[in-house]
């Protein structure tokens, strides 16, 4: 909840400014609207000669954990453009992206992840937020020690397609409630 305003340090009210319909953060003194909107997550699905590439996790969350190489979309780049970004930092790999194959919801951490398919093109290495990198075949993925749903949502579409595009698969992921 943001309290004080970036843009003049005045303090913020949850109000409903004029010609919206849900409440936002306002500033009192300069009444700048402040929107608080989801934050895409991008990854890629990598593939070399019928393995996928997964790396474990060198950072919280779920440090040590196995995912697909994915993180934060940057200002400036395309989804595809920010999974292949990622693949190069995490995974020391170079990609040639093929299709977009998997989007996922997650409304309760603000979060929207996209998933594409692409092909190794050349090596790889353990990038600064990897413990280790390396290449699985489907029954070698360590299925249980995946960080994310996600990961494990969008893995488990791309071996129901065989690795072809058969459009995008979509999933929300919600916390259950007890």
């Amino acid at each position: 909840m943001m309290n004080y305003c970036p843009s003049c340090g005045g303090a913020v009210s949850r109000k409903i400014p004029k010609g919206d319909n849900r409440e936002r953060a306002v500033c009192d003194a300069c009444e700048t609207v402040h929107y608080q909107n989801p934050l895409i997550v991008v990854g890629c699905i990598v593939e070399s000669e019928g393995k996928i590439l997964l790396c474990k996790r060198s950072i919280e969350p779920r440090y040590g954990y196995w995912t697909i190489p994915a993180g934060f979309m940057e200002l400036g780049e395309t989804l595809a453009g920010g999974a292949a970004r990622e693949t190069l930092e995490e995974a020391c790999a170079n990609v040639e992206i093929s299709h977009q194959c998997a989007s996922i919801d997650v409304p309760d951490a603000g979060q929207v992840h996209i998933f594409f398919c692409g092909k190794l093109k050349g090596g790889f290495g353990v990038g600064e937020e990897s413990l280790d990198t390396q290449l699985f075949s489907k029954e070698e993925i360590p299925w249980d020690d995946l960080a994310f749903h996600s990961s494990r949502f969008a893995l488990k579409k791309y071996f129901e397609d065989r690795g072809e595009n058969n459009g995008v698969h979509f999933h929300e992921l919600r916390r259950s409630k007890s």
